[in-house]
């Protein structure tokens, strides 16, 4: 099964939804790295977490989840693109344990930020008061963009995906009253198996076969990492002359790796010449 966002609308009312499902996304995040077991999974469904939010984006950029906290799990990160590409990263102690997000972070925030391609960076701050990054994200929806929103997130040690409704702007002119609880009734019957085993459109079936419902194309989601050298000798550049050319005199060479894919870019005295000039000794 390739990883694939499916989105969907209900023809009877202002709801739309989207469902996720990845494998080979979660293994490239997962890649050679020696993660505890309940970091795995806290990772894995923010990975699904972040193809989800990144499915609403109405332009070109890309959707970021991000939170720290003094808990075993110091900083989790993930991010998708408007064309659905995704990466994640999670720092944690081996000491994590299943349990609430709380439990996990300790007392922290979740921040979202929006990064348009062209125009203003958006940024919403929820604190990390549910039990499950799922409820976080809900709040999150509720408090900043006051939008009713359901999120379901599930993983296993392979595959990962998720379920979300989200009522539209305009929902209250919708003549079926009772058609956001019903669907959110109906979403919730499915269970971790279920959704991570069965083909996006024969679940949607399953579940709302008795609604009126549209299906957008699948769009497939890959693990994409937008690390490069220019953007590594940036973050050189905001370092100063001085710490880059005392790190070439310790180490002979400046080498960079990217905490999302592993990419290792390297800097030597020639690179950081053309970034700074040549070294002026004091």
């Amino acid at each position: 099964m390739t990883d694939t966002l499916q989105r969907f609308v209900f023809n009877e009312g202002e709801v739309r939804g989207e469902l996720v499902l990845i494998e080979d996304t979660l293994k490239t995040a997962l890649e050679g790295r020696d993660y505890p077991e309940p970091a795995r999974h806290l990772l894995a469904q923010s990975l699904s977490a972040a193809v989800l939010l990144g499915g609403v984006l109405k332009m070109k950029g890309r959707i970021s989840l991000q939170a720290k906290g003094q808990g075993p799990v110091t900083l989790l990160m993930a991010d998708c693109s408007n064309e659905r590409g995704a990466r994640g990263l999670i720092h944690t102690e081996d000491s994590i344990q299943h349990g609430s997000i709380g439990e996990q972070l300790g007392h922290g925030q979740l921040v979202i930020t929006i990064e348009p391609e062209q125009g203003q960076r958006y940024q919403g701050i929820v604190p990390l008061e549910s039990d499950t990054l799922q409820e976080c994200l809900q709040d999150y929806f509720t408090r900043s963009e006051q939008l009713d929103t359901l999120i379901l997130l599930f993983a296993d040690n392979e595959r990962a995906g998720g379920l979300m409704l989200q009522k539209m702007p305009g929902y209250e002119t919708t003549e079926d009253d009772d058609l956001w609880n019903r669907l959110t009734h109906l979403a919730q019957t499915t269970g971790q198996q279920e959704l991570l085993s069965v083909a996006p459109e024969t679940l949607l079936h399953r579940l709302f076969h008795e609604e009126s419902i549209s299906l957008y194309p699948e769009e497939p989601v890959f693990f994409h990492c937008h690390c490069s050298r220019e953007r590594t000798a940036n973050a050189l550049e905001t370092l100063g002359a001085q710490e880059c050319y005392d790190l070439l005199a310790e180490q002979g060479e400046i080498s960079v790796d990217c905490q999302f894919c592993n990419q290792q870019y390297r800097f030597g005295q020639d690179d950081i010449e053309a970034l700074f000039g040549p070294h002026q000794r004091h």
